[in-house]
């Protein structure tokens, strides 16, 4: 329920809305410490009405920053491509669900991302304690779960609109808090 509100939201929002907020989202993060040393930064390409991450993977790109994105594989498990700026993507339908902008090159596997410095996470809603409300499909629990395991330790960022930076959002055992939301008007840091 809490989900499809959310997205009821982003789907209510105009071209200009997002394009607005990719540029704000994209300069505040750049400022994070997090990303202005990362070598290797894990993200992914928005879609739809989700905040526009595409300046943000261009500005990475352009400083040198290895970026991975992630290949939706059958059973919702993420494998990573290297970005190669805007040129290097491929739409890609995934059965009924939405298409996906995709890297066309190599498959480096689900274990590159323990390589990542930080991890760039989608979200509908993160709460005060950090929590963050995934689209419920588990690729990036599963993502979560493989960098704990591995002991790796990037930091865990997610990119939101303001009004998603709510109270409190359902949580399970799994979930693991993010270090910090970035949105257009600013950056929250938890614990």
């Amino acid at each position: 329920m809490l989900r499809q509100e959310f997205l009821a939201v982003r789907t209510g929002l105009t071209a200009d809305d997002v394009r607005e907020s990719t540029a704000a989202l994209a300069a505040r993060a750049l400022e994070l410490p997090e990303l202005a040393h990362a070598r290797t930064v894990a993200a992914y390409v928005s879609v739809g009405g989700e905040p526009g991450t595409l300046a943000l993977l261009d500005a990475l790109h352009a400083r040198g920053v290895r970026v991975l994105l992630p290949v939706l594989l059958a059973d919702n498990d993420l494998d990573w491509g290297a970005y190669a700026g805007a040129g290097s993507l491929v739409r890609v339908q995934h059965g009924g669900k939405m298409a996906l902008l995709e890297p066309a090159g190599e498959r480096l596997g689900p274990e590159a991302v323990q390589e990542a410095d930080a991890v760039l996470l989608p979200g509908l809603a993160v709460d005060a304690r950090g929590m963050r409300l995934g689209r419920g499909g588990g690729s990036y629990d599963r993502v979560l779960a493989r960098l704990e395991r591995a002991g790796a330790g990037p930091a865990l960022l997610v990119l939101l609109y303001d009004s998603e930076v709510v109270e409190r959002v359902p949580g399970e055992p799994h979930d693991r808090p993010v270090q910090a939301v970035v949105t257009p008007t600013g950056v929250r840091r938890f614990r």
